[in-house]
């Protein structure tokens, strides 16, 4: 079986999709797995063996159309028996038609892709994100992954130790979706953790560089209990090795959360404006961090904005808050 799958979007939606492609793999052992992403979600690959290829698609870019395109070049070229697409633009089923693939899957939206898809499968947002790329895979096997798997092997856990991952992608700064606390209240963390005897290590990505140096220079408390490994994960494997070091990982609503889950690891999560219930499996191992606000629209980003309000008050929580969570 040679599947073609389709899912675009940022590294933590690749992670997500992951149980899809896992479930499939199990359906067909023997099977080549490619799957069509944004460039900027390539690192995907190096957590899991399910993916054999990947087609790069610069969907957000100024060619969207020509890379639309190039996507359906591929696929004719490519000779693949069924394809799998995320995603809920009603379009979607006429480019699948495109490529010529007869098995054809799908998310229902409307007469079209009933039409045109194999199976247009109903389109739930109302629950776990893993739960809801995987619906797309359920008329194909009755295996059921829930939870992402990656090729990173348990590591031995630091003893006493809580890793901080303070950063969220610079494309969510940029587009105005503030998902995390100031750079001070994480300083403040930090004290505080140290304070109670807790061996304190902060990472983070190249897009976290700003944050990192104010953090930095707001801790107070300079100690052997304080590690700083900014840098030091050269990929997303790194961290996912790091992470699995931990015995507990704090972040916020970003892509190292959805590696801590399939690392196992116990997490901390903070939540301001988007919705913990589907972006966090139902479990004691992942804990949400949130502001006690009046807000009556919360979560609000993706629900009722795309972007987030001036006053976030859904994101003050404070650093007494956060470490009483985590000591409890």
């Amino acid at each position: 079986m040679n599947i073609l799958a389709i899912n675009f979007g940022g590294i933590g939606d690749e992670i997500f999709f992951l149980p899809a492609l896992i479930s499939l793999k199990k359906e067909f052992p023997n099977s080549k797995i490619t799957l069509a992403l944004e460039p900027r979600s390539k690192s995907v690959k190096d957590l899991t063996d399910i993916i054999d290829d990947l087609f790069l698609i610069d969907v957000k870019g100024k060619n969207k159309y020509t890379e639309l395109l190039k996507l359906v070049y591929l696929a004719r070229k490519g000779d693949f028996d069924l394809v799998v697409s995320s995603g809920g633009n009603k379009l979607i089923s006429i480019l699948l038609t495109l490529t010529g693939i007869k098995k054809r899957y799908g998310y229902d939206t409307g007469k079209l892709s009933q039409i045109l898809l194999t199976k247009a499968v109903p389109l739930n947002k109302n629950q776990y994100a893993c739960a809801m790329y995987h619906d797309l895979v359920t008329p194909i096997t009755n295996n059921k992954t829930y939870l992402p798997e990656i090729n990173v092997e348990a590591q031995e856990k630091i003893p006493n130790s809580v890793l901080i991952h303070p950063g969220v992608s610079k494309m969510s700064i940029q587009k105005g979706m503030i998902k995390t606390i100031p750079a001070e209240v994480w300083a403040q963390t930090i004290d505080l953790l140290i304070e109670k005897g807790k061996h304190v290590v902060l990472a983070g990505g190249p897009d976290d560089k700003e944050v990192i140096e104010t953090i930095l220079s707001r801790i107070t408390l300079h100690s052997s209990l304080f590690t700083n490994y900014y840098g030091k994960t050269k990929s997303l494997k790194d961290l996912a090795v790091l992470i699995g070091k931990a015995e507990k990982f704090i972040c916020s609503d970003s892509a190292p959360l959805h590696v801590a889950v399939a690392m196992g690891t116990k997490t901390y999560v903070i939540f301001g404006p988007t919705d913990d219930k589907k972006l966090i499996p139902q479990s004691e191992n992942v804990i949400p961090i949130k502001a006690n606000d009046k807000c009556p629209i919360k979560p609000c980003l993706w629900e009722h904005r795309q972007t987030t309000c001036d006053k976030l008050d859904c994101l003050k929580i404070s650093a007494e808050d956060i470490v009483s969570k985590i000591l409890n």
